[in-house]
């Protein structure tokens, strides 16, 4: 059985030919109005075709937000499977949104509906919420190590709701003062990468938008999607202090700052074009 290389050292490889920016998929209601398109299967087919034909030679990775596709059902679950297989099939890298976590079996049942290598909706990497435990996500885990797939954990996310879970401090284990959430799960991240190169596969959920993060430690050794660029206010500039030493680790995702420029596949492909240089640009990645 021939084993996939792990997604960090595949992610690695796009991110310095293509550059480090995701475009997500995000096909709601009123993006597909805006271009025209009817809130139906037909339309999300279309929309996320044409993004796909547009950004994905030539992004490092596609995103696609599953909720869009699963209002559906079935035949919307089926557009979302063409439209990973063909954005891989292009050379982007597939990062499934779904955000999922739960216990057990069920989140082996999820791990297996998105990392295992044979299942139709396999993608190079989920989304998952560590908030029923980090622990919990442990058949996640091993279902990515088996795949050579990636997970992204949400961490300090960019919803302001966010803070008050991933800001709440645990109680001290008798060696200090507890950390608070949002540092905890940076940490068991930095734990599951430690050794990998060039980079590790287990990356964490950083909100763009979050302002100075320096009293944490995001040298995880793995990616960090960074969402809020674009329409939520942050820019490529604010990259770097955001991020600081962690910022060639950064994969920044622009969704509708891109997509409302469709259904012109040229407007699209230039806008995608623009945000990557300014990413480029930012971070100095040459």
């Amino acid at each position: 059985m021939t084993v996939m290389e792990p997604f960090g050292a595949r992610l690695r490889r796009a991110m310095d030919a293509r550059g480090p920016l995701c475009v997500g998929i995000d096909p709601h209601a009123s993006l597909l109005t805006e271009w025209g398109l009817n809130d139906d299967v037909a339309g999300l087919e279309r929309f996320s075709r044409t993004v796909v034909e547009a950004v994905a030679d030539r992004v490092a990775v596609l995103k696609p937000q599953s909720a869009f596709f699963e209002r559906f059902g079935s035949r919307g679950l089926a557009v979302l499977e063409r439209t990973v297989q063909e954005a891989r099939a292009a050379g982007a890298l597939v990062v499934m949104d779904a955000k999922r976590g739960d216990i057990g079996s069920t989140m082996a049942a999820y791990a297996e509906a998105f990392l295992h290598k044979d299942a139709p909706l396999f993608s190079d990497a989920l989304t998952v919420s560590p908030y029923l435990g980090y622990g919990s996500l442990r058949p996640a885990v091993e279902q990515a190590r088996e795949s050579g797939a990636g997970l992204f954990v949400l961490a300090l996310t960019s919803n302001p709701e966010g803070g008050e879970v991933q800001h709440a401090v645990r109680a001290g284990d008798g060696e200090g003062p507890g950390r608070n959430v949002g540092a905890t799960i940076l940490a068991h991240l930095a734990a599951e990468n430690a050794g990998e190169e060039p980079l590790g596969s287990f990356g964490a959920v950083v909100g763009a938008t979050l302002g100075d993060l320096s009293s944490y430690d995001l040298a995880i050794n793995g990616p960090l999607l960074a969402p809020g660029v674009g329409a939520q206010g942050a820019t490529p500039a604010d990259l770097p202090r955001v991020f600081g030493a962690a910022s060639g680790e950064v994969v920044p995702n622009v969704s509708r700052g891109v997509l409302r420029h469709g259904p012109d596949t040229g407007a699209l492909r230039a806008a995608s074009d623009r945000f990557a240089e300014e990413v480029r640009a930012a971070l100095a990645v040459s």
